[in-house]
This record gives structure tokens, sequence and C-alpha cells, in this order.
């Protein structure tokens, strides 16, 4: 079973979306893909 998912709404710079969308398409993944797995990331780095 997929884990649940909660629409949102955030409001980012213009600069940081821009680079975010091009990385997404770099990496063949929609722009919430590539943000879940940004932030995913960036917790397992930063949980101590």
């Amino acid at each position: 079973m997929k884990p649940l998912k909660e629409k949102i709404s955030i409001t980012i710079d213009e600069d940081l979306l821009k680079e975010l969308r091009k990385r997404a398409e770099n990496d063949d993944r929609s722009l919430s893909q590539y943000i879940n797995l940004v932030l995913k990331q960036h917790i397992e780095k930063t949980v101590k």
C-alpha cells in the first residue's frame, strides 16, 4: 500500500523553484516527487 499523501500550499522563491524544476526534469521526476525526495534526504542527514 502506498503511503498517504496530503496536498499543501507553499511559497518558494522564484530562483529556487526554477532550479528545482530543472533538477526534477533532469532526474525524470515530477516537481512534487523531486521535492519529496530532497526533503527526505535532508531529514535523513539531519536526524540525530
